[in-house]
Protein backbone atom coordinates (compact mmCIF):
# COMPACT_ATOMS: atom_id res chain seq x y z
CA UNK A 1 0.00 0.00 0.00
CA UNK A 2 3.18 2.27 0.40
CA UNK A 3 4.49 3.95 -2.38
CA UNK A 4 7.67 5.63 -1.05
CA UNK A 5 8.49 3.55 2.54
CA UNK A 6 8.90 -0.37 2.66
CA UNK A 7 7.36 -1.68 5.75
CA UNK A 8 8.35 -5.23 7.21
CA UNK A 9 8.49 -7.18 10.89
CA UNK A 10 11.11 -9.15 11.56
CA UNK A 11 10.36 -11.29 14.30
CA UNK A 12 9.40 -8.62 17.03
CA UNK A 13 10.64 -5.27 15.16
CA UNK A 14 9.03 -3.21 12.66
CA UNK A 15 11.55 -1.81 9.98
CA UNK A 16 10.22 1.00 8.14
CA UNK A 17 12.70 1.79 5.22
CA UNK A 18 12.62 5.12 3.73
CA UNK A 19 12.60 4.25 -0.30
CA UNK A 20 13.48 6.59 -2.62
CA UNK A 21 17.40 5.84 -3.24
CA UNK A 22 17.98 7.67 -5.83
CA UNK A 23 17.69 10.83 -3.65
CA UNK A 24 19.56 9.62 -1.22
CA UNK A 25 15.75 8.73 0.44
CA UNK A 26 14.68 13.02 0.50
CA UNK A 27 11.01 13.43 2.30
CA UNK A 28 8.12 14.57 0.21
CA UNK A 29 5.16 15.25 1.89
CA UNK A 30 4.08 11.58 0.57
CA UNK A 31 7.07 9.99 2.55
CA UNK A 32 6.15 11.79 5.75
CA UNK A 33 2.61 10.49 5.83
CA UNK A 34 3.56 7.14 4.94
CA UNK A 35 5.90 7.12 7.78
CA UNK A 36 3.63 8.10 9.94
CA UNK A 37 0.68 5.82 8.76
CA UNK A 38 3.33 2.76 9.20
CA UNK A 39 4.30 4.10 12.99
CA UNK A 40 0.63 3.78 13.75
CA UNK A 41 0.51 0.51 12.17
CA UNK A 42 3.50 -0.75 14.22
CA UNK A 43 1.62 0.96 17.39
CA UNK A 44 -1.65 -1.44 16.67
CA UNK A 45 0.67 -4.54 16.28
CA UNK A 46 0.75 -6.49 19.63
CA UNK A 47 3.60 -8.71 18.27
CA UNK A 48 5.58 -5.64 17.45
CA UNK A 49 7.94 -4.43 20.13
CA UNK A 50 9.50 -1.02 18.51
CA UNK A 51 10.16 0.02 15.21
CA UNK A 52 13.60 0.66 13.20
CA UNK A 53 13.36 3.31 10.79
CA UNK A 54 16.32 3.40 7.98
CA UNK A 55 17.03 4.47 4.61
CA UNK A 56 17.53 2.41 1.08
CA UNK A 57 20.43 2.67 -0.33
CA UNK A 58 23.72 4.66 0.44
CA UNK A 59 21.78 6.89 2.94
CA UNK A 60 19.20 7.29 5.75
CA UNK A 61 17.20 10.19 4.81
CA UNK A 62 19.38 13.58 2.94
CA UNK A 63 16.39 16.07 4.24
CA UNK A 64 13.27 17.76 2.50
CA UNK A 65 13.03 17.18 -1.03
CA UNK A 66 14.90 19.59 -3.16
CA UNK A 67 12.01 20.18 -5.64
CA UNK A 68 9.87 20.96 -2.23
CA UNK A 69 12.48 23.32 -1.42
CA UNK A 70 12.59 25.28 -4.21
CA UNK A 71 8.98 26.07 -4.66
CA UNK A 72 9.19 27.14 -0.81
CA UNK A 73 12.10 29.38 -1.40
CA UNK A 74 9.96 31.01 -4.39
CA UNK A 75 7.04 31.25 -2.07
CA UNK A 76 8.63 32.48 1.09
CA UNK A 77 6.59 29.72 3.24
CA UNK A 78 6.07 26.65 3.94
CA UNK A 79 4.27 24.48 1.62
CA UNK A 80 2.68 21.14 2.24
CA UNK A 81 -0.04 18.33 0.67
CA UNK A 82 -2.58 16.16 3.07
CA UNK A 83 -2.62 12.57 2.18
CA UNK A 84 -6.30 11.98 3.49
CA UNK A 85 -6.05 8.13 2.88
CA UNK A 86 -2.73 7.76 5.15
CA UNK A 87 -4.37 9.91 7.78
CA UNK A 88 -3.18 8.30 11.49
CA UNK A 89 -2.30 10.13 14.75
CA UNK A 90 0.06 7.48 16.30
CA UNK A 91 0.98 7.19 19.95
CA UNK A 92 0.64 9.91 22.06
CA UNK A 93 -2.71 8.25 24.40
CA UNK A 94 -2.73 11.88 26.52
CA UNK A 95 -3.14 14.24 23.82
CA UNK A 96 0.03 15.76 24.89
CA UNK A 97 0.68 19.37 22.73
CA UNK A 98 3.89 18.98 22.98
CA UNK A 99 4.29 15.53 20.93
CA UNK A 100 1.73 16.68 18.77
CA UNK A 101 3.77 18.06 16.04
CA UNK A 102 6.48 16.54 13.03
CA UNK A 103 8.66 15.32 14.18
CA UNK A 104 7.85 15.47 17.80
CA UNK A 105 5.28 12.76 17.54
CA UNK A 106 8.28 10.39 17.86
CA UNK A 107 8.56 11.36 21.99
CA UNK A 108 4.60 9.83 22.18
CA UNK A 109 5.03 6.74 20.50
CA UNK A 110 3.79 3.78 22.46
CA UNK A 111 7.03 1.57 21.56
CA UNK A 112 10.77 2.02 20.86
CA UNK A 113 11.71 4.02 17.91
CA UNK A 114 15.53 3.45 16.39
CA UNK A 115 16.93 5.28 13.92
CA UNK A 116 19.14 2.91 12.02
CA UNK A 117 21.53 5.83 10.47
CA UNK A 118 22.89 3.37 7.41
CA UNK A 119 24.74 6.94 5.22
CA UNK A 120 23.78 10.40 4.32
CA UNK A 121 21.84 11.57 6.84
CA UNK A 122 20.60 15.84 7.06
CA UNK A 123 17.98 18.50 7.21
CA UNK A 124 14.58 17.00 8.50
CA UNK A 125 16.67 13.50 7.90
CA UNK A 126 18.91 14.87 10.96
CA UNK A 127 15.50 15.96 12.83
CA UNK A 128 13.78 12.50 12.65
CA UNK A 129 16.79 10.66 13.69
CA UNK A 130 17.13 13.15 16.66
CA UNK A 131 13.93 12.37 18.07
CA UNK A 132 13.81 8.77 17.55
CA UNK A 133 14.74 7.40 21.57
CA UNK A 134 17.98 5.81 20.03
CA UNK A 135 20.66 6.34 17.06
CA UNK A 136 22.29 3.05 15.55
CA UNK A 137 24.93 4.17 13.16
CA UNK A 138 27.62 2.88 10.83
CA UNK A 139 30.64 4.23 11.55
CA UNK A 140 31.10 5.58 7.69
CA UNK A 141 27.34 7.22 7.73
CA UNK A 142 28.12 11.11 7.20
CA UNK A 143 26.07 13.33 9.21
CA UNK A 144 25.20 17.33 9.08
CA UNK A 145 22.24 19.60 10.10
CA UNK A 146 22.54 21.35 7.17
CA UNK A 147 20.48 24.30 8.07
CA UNK A 148 22.95 27.47 8.07
CA UNK A 149 24.05 26.42 4.92
CA UNK A 150 20.44 26.85 3.41
CA UNK A 151 20.19 30.54 5.19
CA UNK A 152 17.53 28.52 7.82
CA UNK A 153 17.78 28.76 11.66
CA UNK A 154 17.40 25.02 13.39
CA UNK A 155 14.17 23.50 12.54
CA UNK A 156 11.92 20.78 13.01
CA UNK A 157 12.40 21.27 16.85
CA UNK A 158 16.13 20.35 17.11
CA UNK A 159 17.21 23.80 18.64
CA UNK A 160 15.16 22.08 21.53
CA UNK A 161 16.37 18.00 21.37
CA UNK A 162 19.79 18.28 20.20
CA UNK A 163 21.36 19.94 23.32
CA UNK A 164 19.70 17.63 25.20
CA UNK A 165 21.43 14.83 23.98
CA UNK A 166 25.02 16.32 23.50
CA UNK A 167 25.20 19.68 25.30
CA UNK A 168 24.68 23.27 24.07
CA UNK A 169 28.01 23.92 23.07
CA UNK A 170 28.27 20.59 21.06
CA UNK A 171 24.39 21.42 19.57
CA UNK A 172 25.74 24.88 18.74
CA UNK A 173 28.92 23.83 16.61
CA UNK A 174 26.66 21.52 14.56
CA UNK A 175 24.50 24.10 14.02
CA UNK A 176 26.58 26.81 13.16
CA UNK A 177 29.00 25.37 10.79
CA UNK A 178 26.87 22.41 9.01
CA UNK A 179 29.88 20.60 8.72
CA UNK A 180 29.77 16.56 8.10
CA UNK A 181 30.67 14.50 10.75
CA UNK A 182 31.32 10.84 10.55
CA UNK A 183 29.76 7.86 12.93
CA UNK A 184 32.81 7.60 15.06
CA UNK A 185 31.93 11.40 16.08
CA UNK A 186 28.69 10.77 16.43
CA UNK A 187 29.48 8.27 18.91
CA UNK A 188 31.88 10.38 20.52
CA UNK A 189 29.73 12.98 21.13
CA UNK A 190 27.30 10.80 22.78
CA UNK A 191 24.46 11.67 19.69
CA UNK A 192 24.95 7.73 18.30
CA UNK A 193 23.76 5.37 20.77
CA UNK A 194 25.72 2.34 19.50
CA UNK A 195 28.67 2.56 16.65
CA UNK A 196 28.18 -0.43 14.58
CA UNK A 197 29.84 -1.45 11.80
CA UNK A 198 29.44 -0.25 7.63
CA UNK A 199 25.84 -2.54 6.87
CA UNK A 200 24.95 -3.78 10.32
CA UNK A 201 22.96 -0.98 11.65
CA UNK A 202 19.91 -2.28 11.19
CA UNK A 203 20.48 -5.81 12.01
CA UNK A 204 21.76 -4.53 15.08
CA UNK A 205 18.60 -2.39 15.94
CA UNK A 206 16.43 -5.40 15.40
CA UNK A 207 18.69 -7.48 17.71
CA UNK A 208 18.49 -5.14 20.52
CA UNK A 209 14.54 -5.09 19.58
CA UNK A 210 13.57 -8.77 19.67
CA UNK A 211 16.14 -9.24 22.90
CA UNK A 212 13.96 -6.47 24.34
CA UNK A 213 10.78 -8.50 23.84
CA UNK A 214 12.38 -11.36 25.19
CA UNK A 215 13.02 -10.09 28.50
CA UNK A 216 11.37 -6.87 29.26
CA UNK A 217 7.76 -6.23 29.99
CA UNK A 218 6.25 -3.87 26.69
CA UNK A 219 4.43 -1.80 29.18
CA UNK A 220 7.11 -1.35 30.92
CA UNK A 221 9.18 0.08 28.25
CA UNK A 222 5.73 2.42 27.19
CA UNK A 223 6.00 3.83 30.85
CA UNK A 224 9.37 4.56 30.96
CA UNK A 225 9.96 6.81 27.99
CA UNK A 226 6.25 8.39 28.83
CA UNK A 227 8.29 9.34 32.10
CA UNK A 228 11.50 10.30 30.48
CA UNK A 229 10.06 12.49 27.94
CA UNK A 230 7.03 13.62 29.77
CA UNK A 231 9.19 14.98 33.04
CA UNK A 232 12.07 16.35 31.04
CA UNK A 233 10.86 19.99 32.07
CA UNK A 234 8.86 18.95 35.32
CA UNK A 235 10.85 19.77 37.92
CA UNK A 236 12.15 16.80 40.25
CA UNK A 237 8.99 17.02 43.20
CA UNK A 238 5.72 16.70 40.53
CA UNK A 239 8.10 14.35 38.35
CA UNK A 240 8.73 12.24 41.65
CA UNK A 241 4.88 12.15 42.38
CA UNK A 242 3.72 10.91 38.93
CA UNK A 243 6.10 8.05 38.90
CA UNK A 244 5.15 6.86 42.83
CA UNK A 245 1.69 6.60 41.35
CA UNK A 246 2.49 5.14 38.19
CA UNK A 247 4.80 2.61 40.39
CA UNK A 248 2.03 1.90 42.43
CA UNK A 249 -0.37 0.79 39.87
CA UNK A 250 2.53 -1.28 38.22
CA UNK A 251 2.84 -2.89 41.73
CA UNK A 252 -1.02 -4.13 41.40
CA UNK A 253 -0.50 -5.55 37.33
CA UNK A 254 -0.11 -9.19 36.45
CA UNK A 255 3.41 -8.24 34.89
CA UNK A 256 4.93 -7.55 38.17
CA UNK A 257 4.00 -11.17 39.76
CA UNK A 258 5.02 -12.61 36.18
CA UNK A 259 8.32 -10.75 36.68
CA UNK A 260 9.05 -11.96 40.14
CA UNK A 261 8.01 -15.40 39.40
CA UNK A 262 10.45 -16.07 35.97
CA UNK A 263 12.95 -14.98 38.14
CA UNK A 264 12.57 -17.14 40.86
CA UNK A 265 11.70 -20.12 38.04
CA UNK A 266 14.36 -19.31 36.12
CA UNK A 267 12.52 -19.01 32.91
CA UNK A 268 12.06 -16.63 30.18
CA UNK A 269 9.01 -14.14 31.38
CA UNK A 270 5.74 -14.10 29.57
CA UNK A 271 4.51 -10.15 29.43
CA UNK A 272 1.23 -8.84 28.57
CA UNK A 273 1.21 -7.17 25.10
CA UNK A 274 0.14 -3.05 24.82
CA UNK A 275 -3.34 -3.11 23.27
CA UNK A 276 -4.43 -0.28 21.76
CA UNK A 277 -7.90 0.69 20.97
Amino acid sequence: MYKEILYANESAAAIITMNRPDTLNALTDLTQAEIRHALNESEQNEDTIGTVLTGAGRGFCSGVDMNALGKMSEAGRRLGSTHDHLQASPGNPDNDPNFAGSPSYFLGLRKPLIAAINGACAGLGFSYATFADLRFVDSNARLTTSFAQRGLIAEHGTSWMLPRLIGPAHALDLFWTSRKFDGEEAFRIGYANKLCEPGNCVDDAVQYLNQLAKSCAPKSIMMMKRQVFKHLNRELAPAMKESTDWMDESLKANDFREGVQSFVERREPNFSRIKVN
